[in-house]
């Protein structure tokens, strides 16, 4: 699925990408720079995909979509139960006897929060916004994913305003850490 369009085909995109990503991740085999590549990979991708759900998506869920304020926060806790998993992998060594287990319950929480979200929250904003109303969405978006930070900070403000003004800096310290380390380039 490729990127563009309305922000139900942009976030549909990237959950096609991380369901892509933990097929690789499920058939690869032992550990090594390999597996950390694909988490690094895998941890850019959603969080770059939660800030900006969290910037623009969710307040016009709870704008637009009656009961949005729950469904909102439903999945805004979601959000904060990967980043948690997505820093402990972070700091775990690819031989750890945990890897495994932990990568499986990431792989868990995200399967149901896209499915929850694809099934539920997208057809309901679909039915609420207008055409145009979900193209300038998907734009703001994919603008709010290239300012995005690429490392889960799980104990910053999740508020719409806070992540605006807070998320830019955080993404572009994230951003020179990746580019000295070579995070995020295979």
């Amino acid at each position: 699925m490729a990127h563009g369009g309305n922000v139900i085909d942009e976030l549909m995109a990237d959950h096609r990408e991380v369901e892509e990503m933990f097929s690789r991740l499920q058939a690869m085999s032992g550990a090594g720079q390999g597996l950390r590549d694909l988490i690094d990979e895998v941890t850019i991708e959603l969080v770059r995909h939660s800030v900006a759900e969290e910037q623009y998506l969710y307040p016009a869920v709870r704008e637009h979509v009656p009961g949005g304020d729950r469904m909102a926060d439903k999945e805004i806790e979601d959000h904060g139960r990967v980043e948690k998993i997505l820093k402990r992998l972070e700091k775990m060594n690819t031989d750890d006897a945990q890897m495994s287990p932990l990568a499986q319950q990431l792989m868990d929480e995200v399967a149901s929060h896209v499915q929850d979200e694809e099934s539920n929250l997208f057809p309901m904003l679909q039915r609420a916004c207008t055409p145009q109303q979900l193209d300038d969405l998907g734009d703001k978006i994919r603008r709010a994913k290239t300012m995005a930070p690429t490392r889960p900070h799980p104990a910053a403000p999740n508020s719409p305003t806070a992540s605006k003004l807070l998320a830019p800096g955080a993404g572009l310290v994230d951003r020179a850490r990746d580019f000295v380390t070579g995070r995020g380039t295979s």
